[in-house]
């Protein structure tokens, strides 16, 4: 049993424990630079490894395609052969077919092959006619046109040569990844292993879904919420430590356990200044050396980010879209950089403003938005859902995605720019 600790606070007010909230962007570098990647790796075949993340570049054994082959149904022929004018008449020898292994050297001079997409071309056969272009009457065919030397030919390698890196490490395999590994006949990858997540929700008043609410209480979103986000992390493993009342000495216990078996520490709830609110020091007795403790955004202003000694911890406010988009915005990227990805930041777009909006300036803001339609760019024009509180459930779940609002700007005008991140990304 871990004894409570009274908090001690940094005293770099850079974090933002006092004073004025740090700025978004500084949060965000501050969150990525504290994670350091795993580095222990694993062998998975190809059928288990969409999304993970490669652990060491990948170079391709043989060429593709790794023979000459027709890229269309025709005739293969030597563009010596047509001489003078034409047309030109050729016995047709042979036929040829895709998975075809025989050699065919040595073939006569001045005859043409009947083959097929995908066929291997003889040697010395250095053009391929479409049948549309051709008349084949027997076993004679009949050319019009001279062809051009390499027409309707994949030459070896031109697609992919020897030793040329397909994927570079740190990238999450994708499906097109996988396509092309298994094109050149890798059967298995090295990744980097899981990093375990652990999820912790604090708050009395919390109860789960289905059980009865008493008054004073609500059902704990935050918990299907993140855990449904991470469920489409492949290279994420998570672990469910539950819901903890408001109490230090239960949020220390399992605040050990969750260091002793976790990469990373999520928990909602409890990072505020009331005197209900925990969670900064139960991680506190634990060593935590926070780097992030006040964001200058909203919603997520309360957000504390640091370590407690090889775990990554992130202190989600309990308000639902506040943890969303502070999880989404900052805590996300460093668990990505955890994971070992290069790509860490969210895929941000380029859209307009399609309503008009008072902020406060110097605070960056994350908002509900839907698109209502195109500009003549083809840029999307953005319609803001949340026109009351930020706790607004309806608002996300009728969202396309969420709007930038810069802390530079005291307002937000119709059609003015906005970066924007569609939910789908």
């Amino acid at each position: 049993m871990f004894h409570a600790l009274k908090p001690v606070l940094k005293a770099d007010c850079s974090a933002g424990q006092s004073g004025e909230a740090i700025p978004f962007e500084t949060a965000v570098a501050k969150a990525i630079a504290l994670a350091k990647p795993v580095r222990y790796r694993e062998t998975v075949s190809l059928a288990g490894a969409l999304g993970r993340v490669c652990a060491a570049d990948i170079h391709s054994p043989i060429p593709l395609p790794p023979f000459d082959n027709s890229a269309m149904d025709g005739f293969a022929v030597r563009t010596a052969d047509f001489e003078r004018e034409g047309p030109w008449s050729f016995p047709v020898a042979e036929r040829v077919v895709a998975g075809d292994v025989r050699a065919l050297e040595n073939l006569d001079p001045r005859i043409a092959l009947r083959i097929f997409t995908g066929a291997p071309v003889p040697p010395s056969f250095d053009a391929v006619v479409m049948q549309e272009h051709c008349e084949q009457i027997g076993d004679v065919v009949t050319i019009c046109e001279r062809p051009r030397r390499g027409r309707h030919i994949r030459l070896a390698g031109e697609d992919v040569g020897v030793d040329m890196e397909l994927v570079r490490r740190g990238r999450g395999l994708s499906a097109r990844d996988l396509t092309l590994l298994a094109a050149v006949g890798i059967v298995d990858v090295q990744v980097l292993r899981k990093i375990r997540i652990g999820l912790l929700s604090t708050g009395t008043e919390l109860k789960n879904p289905g059980e009865s609410l008493e008054h004073g209480q609500i059902y704990n979103s935050n918990q299907i919420m993140l855990s449904s986000l991470l469920a489409g992390c492949p290279w994420a493993e998570i672990v469910d430590f539950g819901m903890v009342p408001d109490r230090l000495g239960l949020l220390t216990d399992v605040v050990a356990r969750a260091v002793t078996s976790c990469d990373a520490l999520v928990t909602r709830g409890g990072v505020s200044a009331g005197e209900e609110d925990h969670m900064v020091a139960a991680v506190q007795a634990h060593g935590a050396d926070l780097d992030v403790l006040k964001v200058a955004m909203r919603p997520g202003k309360p957000l504390k980010v640091g370590r407690i000694g090889n775990t990554v911890f992130a202190g989600l406010p309990g308000n639902p879209n506040a943890a969303l988009m502070a999880f989404r915005q900052i805590v996300l990227p460093a668990l990505r950089k955890l994971a070992g990805l290069t790509e860490t930041q969210p895929q941000w777009f380029s859209a307009v403003a399609g309503f008009n909006h008072k902020k406060g300036q110097g605070r960056t803001e994350f908002v509900a938005v839907r698109i209502s339609g195109r500009t003549e760019t083809g840029e999307p024009v953005l319609e803001m859902l949340e026109r009351g509180s930020p706790a607004s459930f309806m608002a996300i779940a009728l969202a396309d995605g969420i709007a930038l609002l810069p802390p530079e700007a005291a307002e937000i005008t119709n059609r003015m720019p906005l970066r924007y991140e569609p939910f789908g990304t």
